[in-house]
């Protein structure tokens, strides 16, 4: 019985040891005995204890960053650049091989190559030219990139410039003269701010003086056409006995309030007057 018992207990921590639960995002390559024998997906798998090896592969998308260098660029300035690649290891059972067995620590290996590809890429280039080509930078990395690690069994999924520092003299220099431009954009916006409000003052003073030349011009000429129509009132109306009467009630209207009133000798007033008081008027005519 004891004799089962102490066969019975290394089997099971035999199977156990053995069993190993790949994820999915993992893949899994078995080696028996320092030779590849199969390929795991992602589920339960037994291998056999010190026989058999399992390498686990990340498959999914990842990130390494190439590390800040100093580089040399083709005017004689060093540049500190920096730059991030992203890639994964693509899934089939091929690729997964490709990156255990065709390149030692492939995410080493990518950091150097493109660190060297930056050096390649920046030293023909000058430092402003470097940070106005970024776009051209990136492309050129990730396409040297994508087919030195083709036989890696990897993707490269997108590569992207960080930064590209000039020394710190140089970007105090720099510095001065952003500051000096974007100065002068403003006091030139300044200016030309100044200048529109007080352009748009004139507009209004000259629509202003417009305006009450306008209301002036057009209050002469109501004036104008009122006394117009008086006039063509008093000719077409006033005439004959009228233009008597008319008088005769200003008269009236004065001697109500004992006012002084100097009527010309001869005038038609005087005869109205006499003839109102029964007096004959004098005929000039008979009067030596």
């Amino acid at each position: 019985m004891n004799y089962y018992y102490y066969l019975i207990i290394p089997a099971v921590l035999l199977l156990l040891a053995g069993i190993r639960v790949i994820r999915p995002t993992q893949r899994g390559l078995i080696e028996r005995l320092g030779k590849y024998h199969n390929f795991a997906s992602p589920g339960f798998h037994w291998i056999i204890p010190i026989i058999d090896r399992m390498f686990l592969v990340n498959v999914t998308e990842q990130m390494i960053d190439a590390e800040p260098q100093e580089i040399i660029t083709n005017d004689n300035l060093n540049a500190s650049v920096d730059a991030q690649v992203y890639f994964r290891v693509k899934a089939d059972e091929e690729s997964v091989k490709g990156s255990i067995y065709n390149v030692n620590e492939y995410k080493w290996q990518i950091v150097n190559l493109a660190r060297t590809t930056l050096r390649n890429i920046i030293g023909t280039l000058t430092l402003k030219s470097a940070n106005s080509e970024r776009g051209k930078i990136n492309a050129d990395l990730y396409k040297t990139l994508h087919i030195e690690t083709q036989s890696w069994g990897i993707e490269i999924v997108r590569t992207e410039l960080k930064e590209i520092d000039p020394p710190k003299d140089v970007q105090e220099t720099m510095n001065k003269v952003v500051k000096a431009e974007n100065e002068k954009i403003a006091a030139i916006d300044s200016a030309t701010a100044a200048e529109t409000v007080a352009d748009g003052v004139k507009r209004a003073k000259i629509k202003e003086a417009e305006g009450y030349k306008q209301s002036k011009i057009l209050h002469a000429e109501g004036e104008a056409e009122a006394i117009k129509l008086v006039n063509e009132a008093a000719d077409k109306y006033f005439i004959g006995n009228a233009q008597l009467l008319r008088k005769l009630e200003a008269l009236e209207t004065s001697l109500e309030h004992n006012a002084k009133i100097v009527v010309p000798t001869g005038s038609d007033l005087v005869n109205i007057i006499g003839e109102m008081a029964g007096i004959v008027p004098i005929d000039r005519k008979h009067v030596k």
